[in-house]
């Protein structure tokens, strides 16, 4: 199923939950420059009580022009209402964390709603002061490393390092300055964040050798966050879920098995069996 084809947040039903389970709807949001597909070895894995859903979102490979003149989180909210019924857990994955993040910090309401969330390799500061001259150097002269490396992944090394290179300084023009404004612009936001007031179940997943979002980000946003866990998985850099897909599948796999039976409000026969 897909809504909106043709519209700057796409989502389609990667997987429907396996015949009679009650559904556990789970929404999964991509980083910069990605798309749905990096969830598809996690769809390998899932528990079959999960009904995945994956939004295709602005910031995709692709892109769609203009999507940076907006806040991350407006498009955010788009992908969380294209839901029939609304997510129950929301999976985001790097910039796509930040945006969440975002979301979640204005749409209290809403996001209370939700049984859980897992961030993967999320961008993270708790103080103002954790930011220089010299981070914003780094991401902005080193900007198309993050790229390449994505590329790599996706391409599980089929494509060499020089083509991949250029492909990597391509892509980066493709977002622009205004993406990559839009982008740091969240990841400075992060120590305004009310992470306090996220009282939800969070897991958060980083890689021992992520160079974008380091795992010390990811330390950081757990101990900010009131009830969060911490996994740090070694040899991963900043997409686990591909890289070390079956590690993170075990993780994410234990995580949604303890927030199934999180009643969300206004939903009738929450829990869901255990395999």
């Amino acid at each position: 199923m897909i809504v909106g084809p043709t519209q700057p947040v796409e989502l389609r039903r990667m997987r429907p939950a396996a015949a009679g389970r009650t559904p556990l709807r789970v929404l999964m949001l991509h980083g910069l420059a990605s798309g749905a597909s990096v969830w598809e070895p996690f769809a390998e894995r899932a528990p079959e009580e999960c009904e995945l859903w994956a939004a295709e979102l602005p910031w995709r490979g692709s892109g769609v022009p203009g999507w940076a003149e907006c806040p991350a989180a407006d498009w955010i909210e788009q992908a969380v209402a294209a839901v029939p019924g609304g997510p129950q857990v929301v999976l985001a994955h790097s910039f796509g964390a930040g945006a969440l993040l975002a979301w979640l910090d204005r749409a209290r309401p809403a996001a209370a709603a939700l049984r859980g969330v897992v961030l993967v390799s999320p961008f993270y500061r708790a103080e103002a002061g954790d930011f220089s001259w010299e981070t914003i150097s780094y991401y902005l002269n080193d900007f198309y490393r993050i790229l390449d490396d994505g590329l790599r992944v996706s391409s599980a090394g089929r494509v060499g390092p020089e083509v991949r290179h250029g492909m990597a300084l391509k892509v980066q023009d493709r977002i622009g300055p205004y993406g990559w404004v839009r982008f740091f612009d969240t990841y400075l936001g992060t120590p305004r964040l009310g992470t306090d007031r996220m009282r939800m179940p969070f897991l958060i997943v980083g890689g021992e050798k992520d160079f974008a979002a380091f795992p010390a980000d990811s330390e950081a946003l757990g101990a900010a966050l009131p009830a969060a866990e911490v996994t740090i998985l070694p040899g991963a850099g900043h997409f686990s879920m591909v890289e070390q897909a079956d590690e993170f599948a075990a993780a994410a796999h234990d995580f949604l098995h303890s927030v199934s039976v999180r009643p969300r409000p206004g939903d009738p026969g929450t829990s869901m069996e255990h395999t």
